[in-house]
């Protein structure tokens, strides 16, 4: 219990899918202008994060390692993550119609997102069991979803202030992840 409890904290903060791993970063670019939409695509990325690694995890364990056919791996991880950012998006437009609306084009594009895909072939790498991979899964959306709440307050706050002209829009953005990951540097005595 408590080595799973190190992995969840290791992979939200230590180790931040995006502040130390770098994956993930158009969606947490894209959709950190507003704290609403940045914490519904946060649970979005939550919801399929861990379930995505559950299922792969049983995909690995169960069908591709026994049968030898490991180097299907990316294939496979994509569709179950395509598959399952569908089923996200259609829940969404139907009972969610504003946050739909506000994710726009970013919903889907967790598709692409690297980080899922990146922490379901992570488990796999270092060998991680069902559960281990479920929790490594939960703990690395979580992380995502502290780091783009954390920006998305930090940039409407920027609204207000006088910033000057060459730094306004992206530069301030950019300047602020890496004081952010600089920041999360911090929690690597954590553990």
């Amino acid at each position: 219990m408590q080595s799973l409890i190190l992995i969840m904290i290791s992979a939200a903060l230590v180790n931040n899918v995006v502040l130390s791993q770098f994956l993930g970063i158009c969606p947490f670019l894209g959709v950190s202008k507003k704290i609403n939409t940045a914490a519904g695509m946060g649970a979005a990325v939550i919801f399929v994060m861990t379930v995505a690694s559950l299922i792969t995890g049983v995909l690995y364990n169960l069908v591709l390692l026994p049968y030898n056919l490991t180097f299907l791996n990316t294939i496979v991880f994509i569709l179950v993550i395509a598959a399952l950012v569908q089923f996200v998006e259609m829940v969404m437009k139907k009972t969610m119609k504003s946050l739909y609306n506000a994710l726009g084009v970013y919903l889907p594009l967790i598709t692409t997102n690297c980080a899922v895909l990146g922490i379901a072939l992570i488990n796999v790498q270092k060998e991680y069991s069902i559960l281990t991979s479920v929790v490594n899964g939960f703990g690395t959306a979580i992380g995502f979803t502290i780091a783009i709440v954390i920006l998305a307050g930090i940039r409407e706050r920027c609204e207000y202030n006088d910033i000057p002209e060459s730094f306004k829009g992206t530069p301030i953005v950019l300047i602020t992840s890496g004081l952010m990951a600089i920041a999360f540097c911090g929690f690597a005595g954590l553990i």
